[in-house]
């Protein structure tokens, strides 16, 4: 049987573990040829050796998303590689280091705003031209439950992935009439190598705040966002999409 993203080639950043290993395999899966995205040099390796293990084409490319110059390079070694591009996943993040607004030193500020949020509009700077290309696509990008609501000590993450859930909205209006979608997810507390050193008090305190009584797993993310990245979600565009275990329906 066909898969859902046969003869399209995708790029996911933030890809060397994680959601973005997920959403990585899960496209390869689908028959997308795929490239892997992250600093992680290992990691990203791994990844596209896990997606060629599963008889998957990947290819990885290190860039760094903070930098307007590597994703105009990614996007350019994807063309080098695969010839066109069809859909981005730009998921790369940091959860950056806490302290109250009064106290947040402004080069975290920046740091984080420059990954969470201007890495994300870089990214469809240089993606979304060679989509129209070649005749449309589709871009998810990795909001958070935290584009929605807040949390104590963390608002250069909050301000960031509230930006990702306007600026996805604007480009899908943009482009809406050009076939190429635009849409953000929004993921609750997911047990990825980010909570691997959390404590079990902690862990546990997380767990409590998702009515569903556990974290989530990358894979359920993934499936979301191979979803909106199909035919499947044709005519869905400009949404915000959690996924989250009931947290924002409190």
């Amino acid at each position: 049987m066909p898969g859902q993203l046969d003869e399209r080639v995708a790029v996911v950043t933030g890809a060397a573990s994680g959601i973005g290993r997920a959403v990585a395999l899960a496209y390869a899966k689908a028959g997308a040829r795929v490239v892997v995205s992250d600093i992680s040099d290992s990691g990203g390796r791994e990844t596209v050796s896990q997606i060629a293990a599963a008889g998957g084409t990947a290819v990885f490319v290190r860039a760094d998303t903070s930098s307007p110059q590597d994703n105009e390079q990614l996007v350019a070694k994807t063309i080098e590689h695969f010839g066109a591009l069809h859909v981005a996943c730009n998921n790369a993040g940091i959860g950056g280091d806490a302290h109250p607004v009064g106290e947040m030193p402004p080069e975290e500020w920046n740091r984080v705003l420059s990954i969470n949020l201007s890495g994300v509009f870089y990214g469809m700077r240089y993606q979304i031209p060679e989509m129209l290309r070649a005749g449309g696509g589709a871009i998810v990008n990795m909001a958070s439950i935290l584009g929605q609501v807040a949390t104590p000590d963390h608002a250069p993450y909050v301000a960031a992935k509230h930006g990702v859930v306007g600026l996805t909205r604007a480009a899908a209006i943009e482009y809406a009439k050009k076939n190429l979608r635009v849409n953000a997810v929004g993921p609750a507390y997911i047990d990825t190598p980010l909570l691997a050193d959390l404590s079990d008090e902690v862990r546990g305190a997380l767990v409590g705040l998702h009515p569903i009584g556990r974290l989530g797993r990358d894979s359920e993310v993934a499936e979301l966002v191979l979803w909106l990245s199909t035919d499947k979600a044709s005519f869905v565009t400009g949404s915000y999409y959690p996924v989250d275990g009931g947290y924002l329906a409190q």
